[in-house]
């Protein structure tokens, strides 16, 4: 469960997203901010990067984020549902 190393990814808070880079491209991560709450609502990695780790990248960035912030975690994402399932370490991340 180690992200890639070369996937870069950063915090876009005017977008509210985090976004990860390798390859000329663009993976993302959208997130909701409300009432000391974090929502992640949706991972989205084009075809030309699939099977990097950048969505496992994403998801272990927003993870960090919010237990960094000391924020609760709601997960509406799918990939993000299953992540956690599979690692139970950040099973209490999720509300």
């Amino acid at each position: 469960m180690k992200p890639n190393p070369s996937v870069e990814v950063s915090h876009n808070a005017k977008n509210h997203q985090f976004e990860a880079r390798i390859d000329g491209h663009k993976g993302e991560l959208v997130y909701r901010l409300r009432d000391g709450k974090i929502y992640l609502m949706h991972t989205w990695v084009p075809e030309e990067i699939a099977g990097k780790g950048v969505a496992t990248s994403l998801a272990l960035y927003a993870l960090k984020y919010a237990e960094k912030e000391k924020m609760e975690t709601v997960i509406y994402c799918p990939f993000i549902k299953t992540f956690v399932a599979r690692h139970p370490d950040w099973k209490e991340m999720e509300y």
